[in-house]
Order: structure tokens, then sequence, then C-alpha cells
């Protein structure tokens, strides 16, 4: 019995190694990330979430953003140190509120109480055949960033750009036809594109 409790947890922390070397999550699948029966964190993470990286106002981060560093960190962190982003040359990420003059962020992309983490832009289930794990297709080696970009900034995107209609992926939604609408440029951050005025019925 002692056997085969060593030989789970061996598998358990080598997963994200082996996850390094075969192409991401793809390769660790959904326990890699989540355990039932030793969870640790929310939603139900096999992976302690990061509680020593901290933002610019010099606090731990908490959400899903804590979760994602549990691994995307490097160890002097509180990481894994398994692809670690580095905060300086990295899109701002663990945002308890978005300054609407930087961006115009749709609702869909916030998390619980209008906070900017990690899945904003990406959801790292295997099932997202996107570059990078990002919400948007940009194409191979995401040469089509411009799109995802727009998403958010379309007063700096370019024109053409900014007025395509894009598909936000969700894996939770497996319809996949989760279409987001570009946003107007006076609209406020965290508001739905606008829709089109229902017709009356005669």
């Amino acid at each position: 019995m002692k056997t085969r409790a060593l030989l789970a947890l061996t598998i358990l922390f080598a997963a994200p190694t082996v996850a390094l070397a075969s192409g991401g999550h793809d390769a660790v699948g959904c326990a890699g990330c989540h355990s039932i029966h030793a969870a640790k964190g929310a939603l139900i993470f096999a992976v302690p979430p990061n509680t020593k990286d901290t933002g610019p106002a010099k606090e731990a981060f908490s959400g899903t953003t804590a979760l994602c560093l549990g691994c995307h960190q490097d160890a002097d962190k509180g990481g894994m140190g398994i692809a670690p982003i580095s905060r300086h040359v990295s899109h701002p990420y663990g945002l308890k509120t978005v300054n609407a003059k930087v961006a115009k962020v749709p609702g869909e992309l916030l998390r619980e109480g209008g906070r900017f983490e990690c899945l904003g832009c990406h959801d790292p289930h295997p099932s997202n055949p996107y570059y990078k794990y990002l919400r948007v297709d940009t194409g191979a080696k995401g040469q089509g960033m411009d799109k995802f970009c727009a998403v958010c900034h379309p007063m700096k995107a370019d024109q053409a750009v900014a007025s395509t209609q894009v598909t936000l992926f969700t894996s939770m939604d497996e319809t996949g036809n989760r279409a987001l609408a570009p946003v107007e440029a006076g609209a406020p951050a965290g508001t739905a594109p606008a829709k089109a005025p229902k017709k009356k019925s005669k």
C-alpha cells in the first residue's frame, strides 16, 4: 500500500516536469492541476496557491492568479519554476480593478468582483487549441496577436482589426460558440458589447 502511495506522489510531483517536456498542460491531464482527494486551495487545485509572490502593492496574490503562480513562478518567489513569468515584461495580472483609461475589458474576461487575473486572457485547459492557451485564436505562434489585444484596447488598435468580431474560447461552455462583438469606444470597462435591439413582432 505504501508503494502505491509513494508512486502516486512521485507521479503527481513529476507531472509538471513531464508537461514541460511534452508541450504544456496537454501532457499533464486533469490530475496535473486538480486533485479531488488531496485538494489544496480553491478549484480543487493539486498544487498549493503561491502565497510568497507579491503584486505591485506588495501583497500576496490571491484567487486563480495565486493558483497559476503555484507552478508558473520561480522557486524563490513561491512557485515551482515551471515556465515562470516575469512581471516586468509581462501583461499585468492579479489586478483588483481595471483602469478604464487603460483598457475596456469585457465582463467575460473579468473574474469575481471585477478582478483581472490570468484566466482573463488564458484558458489553460487542454481542450483549448489556441496559441499559449489564449482565449482568442491568434494564429500560429501568435502572429495575429493584434486581434486579441484589440478586444480590450480598441482605441490603440488598427480600426480594421478592432472592428473584427472574435470568438472567445472558454472550457466552461463546450458549445464553442461564444462570439464577442468589438467593444465600443465609449463603453465603460467591464460592460458587455452592445446588442442589436429586438424587432417588434406585428
